[in-house]
């Protein structure tokens, strides 16, 4: 899980640019950054770090948010739904936060990509498989799974490095899934599990 950054890191995450995320700090403050998982570094010179889509989420906290500065839950962390959650919060907050947070990976993709092309996956997303493909879902609208429950969707990693599984009970929402995920730049497969005869999306992120 991503850590909450420490007052001084939350500084130069609020002094980021605002519309590429580009941050400046020292090597330390960055270096840290990268590790809880709110920054990347570019891999074309000159190197620059910038926000991932958990970095540009805390930039951009719920109103309720900054007036209860000193709660426990103040400052979390954005993270996907990749269901099975106990009890998720939802509503128009939640609305909010999922699309920062999908328009956040947009830019990412858009700088981050040597074409800038903003219709398929970028390095950020290669390396956080499980979160990027449940965000390109909860943000299309699609309910995840609540605990042991049998309806909704459930994103999980799989032996394959470079792929997703996710499972939906019921067969149009798994067809309705596989079409958000190919329009979000994923290639996509259903398959069947040879024990259950479960139906299950194989998702990969597209390359070109």
């Amino acid at each position: 899980m991503t850590r909450v950054p420490t007052a001084a890191q939350r500084r130069v995450i609020d002094a980021a640019d605002p519309v590429t995320g580009r941050l400046r700090g020292t090597p330390a403050q960055l270096a840290a950054l990268v590790g809880r998982g709110l920054a990347f570094r570019h891999p074309r010179p000159p190197h620059d770090h910038f926000l991932t889509p958990a970095g540009h989420r805390l930039r951009t906290p719920e109103p309720a948010e900054a007036e209860r500065s000193e709660a426990p839950e103040a400052g979390r962390v954005f993270a996907a739904r990749i269901g099975g959650e106990e009890r998720p919060e939802g509503g128009p907050a939640r609305a909010r936060e999922v699309h920062s947070a999908w328009q956040g990976l947009l830019e990412l993709r858009r700088m981050t990509n040597a074409d800038g092309a903003v219709d398929r996956p970028c390095a950020w997303e290669r390396g956080h498989l499980v979160q990027a493909a449940a965000l390109a879902l909860e943000a299309a609208g699609h309910p995840p799974a609540e605990g042991d429950g049998e309806e909704g969707y459930r994103v999980r990693a799989t032996p394959q490095p470079d792929a997703v599984a996710v499972r939906e009970p019921d067969g149009a929402r798994l067809r309705a899934c596989a079409a958000t995920l190919e329009g979000a730049g994923w290639q996509v497969g259903e398959h069947t599990e040879p024990r259950t005869r479960a139906r299950y999306l194989l998702a990969s992120p597209r390359r070109a």
